[in-house]
């Protein structure tokens, strides 16, 4: 394919489209990625969603006159969806990243997660809400409509568990007793605390919460640096700008064995409006 016609046909597809969808695929494999060593998950998703468009872009075929809204940007063979076989054997394990307070953008994340990895159900999801306004304390009223989604979710057994992200343990008591289906689990980042609280501990030892550590950013990615990221990926096309909606990072490890066999993104952005 002449190169010229082939970026035409994917800036035509990008400026058309209303939503773009991306998947990484399984970031075990793909060799590209793994000869680096991203110094954070920031950087880490960078990379992803500028390699997984780059890719694209050069494999993009010709428009139908009919031009989709959502434009879904993967890479067939980098995928790695589950067979029933082994499915019982597996367990998927989520963390999205809210950047706005749509509470469809749950459902639709994990709608598109379990269409992805071929699965009826999700083994847990852990939620990062968006930011607060600088200085405001997240409270109970913030994450209720978020939860609220999350535990209609759970009962129509699209998830199995739902969990947390930076709940002190006042927080995590105020959700614990609200809840209709209680958090099984909450992340801590040692990076602001470098020994996990007593009066947490204490709290998620006797209601059964297990405690993790990460070291996720409260930006997982900028505004900023997610264009940057699109700009690359499409050869520094003069594209219009996209609003990041969620990013909802999986990984698939297997229970006997600990590790795990893949992981991934899947990212939604929404066009700018004018």
């Amino acid at each position: 394919m002449d190169p010229q016609n082939m970026n035409t046909e994917a800036t035509v597809l990008l400026n058309q489209a209303k939503t773009l969808r991306l998947h990484t695929g399984n970031l075990v494999n793909r060799s590209r990625l793994k000869k680096k060593c991203p110094s954070s998950p920031s950087e880490e998703l960078q990379d992803c969603i500028q390699a997984t468009l780059s890719d694209w872009f050069t494999s993009v075929k010709a428009p139908s006159k009919d031009f989709p809204d959502v434009l879904d940007c993967s890479v067939p063979q980098e995928t790695d969806a589950i067979s029933p076989e082994e499915r019982e054997e597996l367990k998927v394990s989520v963390k999205l990243f809210l950047c706005d307070s749509v509470q469809s953008s749950i459902r639709d994340a994990v709608e598109m997660a379990c269409r992805t990895l071929a699965v009826s159900q999700l083994d847990s999801v852990i939620i990062a809400p968006p930011g607060t306004p600088e200085g405001d304390a997240q409270t109970l009223t913030d994450l209720q409509p978020a939860w609220e989604e999350l535990e209609a979710l759970v009962r129509s057994r699209r998830i199995a568990a739902i969990g947390t992200s930076e709940l002190d343990k006042e927080l995590l008591e105020q959700l614990y007793n609200w809840a209709q289906v209680k958090p099984s689990s909450n992340q801590v980042n040692l990076a602001s605390c470098c020994v996990m609280p007593p009066d947490l501990t204490a709290f998620a030892k006797e209601f059964d919460i297990q405690l993790l550590t990460h070291n996720d950013p409260k930006e997982l990615i900028s505004a900023a640096t997610f264009q940057e990221a699109v700009q690359g990926g499409t050869q520094n096309l003069n594209i219009a700008d996209w609003r990041l909606e969620w990013v909802l990072r999986y990984s698939i490890i297997v229970k006997s064995r600990g590790i795990i066999k893949a992981k991934g993104y899947l990212v939604n952005a929404r066009k700018a409006s004018p």
